[in-house]
């Protein structure tokens, strides 16, 4: 058994039963080479641990901004459980340092793959501290984790879709409505890369990359803001 204790310091939180932490950092992969490991993989903790900081997110939105909108709140709640922010979460934690994988996952240098497996794993500890501390527990993680972050999020507008933003300002200004094209396309099935151009009608305004082709036009609709001022 691994030493956790300086995991729990960066947590803020005391295990009383180690094997909830410990099984909120074991890996699917982890147990195709130690099939006689104890305990399961995370899935189940983070799926419990989801629904956790789900509620209480959304609890504190419903309570602490009486006068915003349903969608407004949707965008905010979205923007703080989404797995790009809930993996800064866990780097700034230091969870990988502490993740049980194959050894061939834990090779592997695709920064995107590791980001959800410490996103699903930061899901699987909120899951861990609420079945060994209960929800006060698990409330008092996510807000100083989590929430914590809210302000700045909304001071900065990242809260909005970029894609949604660009949309909105080329209809009110110009009329139109933009229009995304993959520029080039390459690597294997399972590890794509997009370059995909931003255009109103047929002025190309940005180009944008991703290894999906959602995140690409994201990315070139970001960049489209940014050179048009917007």
């Amino acid at each position: 058994m691994p030493d956790f204790s300086k995991l729990e310091n960066s947590l803020k939180y005391s295990f009383k039963n180690s094997d909830f932490l410990h099984q909120s950092l074991v890996h699917r992969s982890y147990l195709n080479e130690n099939p006689d490991f104890k305990l399961g993989h995370n899935e189940r903790l983070e799926f419990l641990g989801d629904a956790v900081l789900e509620i209480v997110v959304t609890e504190y939105l419903y309570h602490a901004y009486p006068q915003k909108t349903e969608g407004e709140l949707t965008d905010w709640r979205a923007s703080l459980v989404n797995a790009k922010l809930l993996s800064q979460i866990a780097y700034g934690l230091g969870l990988e340092d502490f993740l049980f994988m194959s050894r061939g996952e834990a090779k592997d240098k695709n920064t995107k793959a590791r980001d959800i497996i410490l996103a699903n794993a930061i899901e699987a500890v909120i899951g861990a501290i609420y079945l060994d501390g209960g929800l006060k527990a698990a409330k008092d993680f996510i807000v100083d984790n989590v929430l914590n972050l809210l302000p700045e999020i909304i001071k900065l507008g990242l809260y909005q879709d970029p894609k949604s933003s660009f949309q909105e300002k080329a209809q009110e200004i110009y009329g139109i409505t933009p229009r995304y094209e993959v520029i080039t396309e390459s690597g294997p099935d399972h590890d794509k890369n997009f370059e995909i151009g931003l255009y109103l009608e047929d002025e190309l305004i940005s180009t944008g990359v991703g290894t999906s082709k959602h995140e690409a036009q994201v990315d070139a609709a970001a960049k489209g803001l940014k050179k048009k001022n917007w």
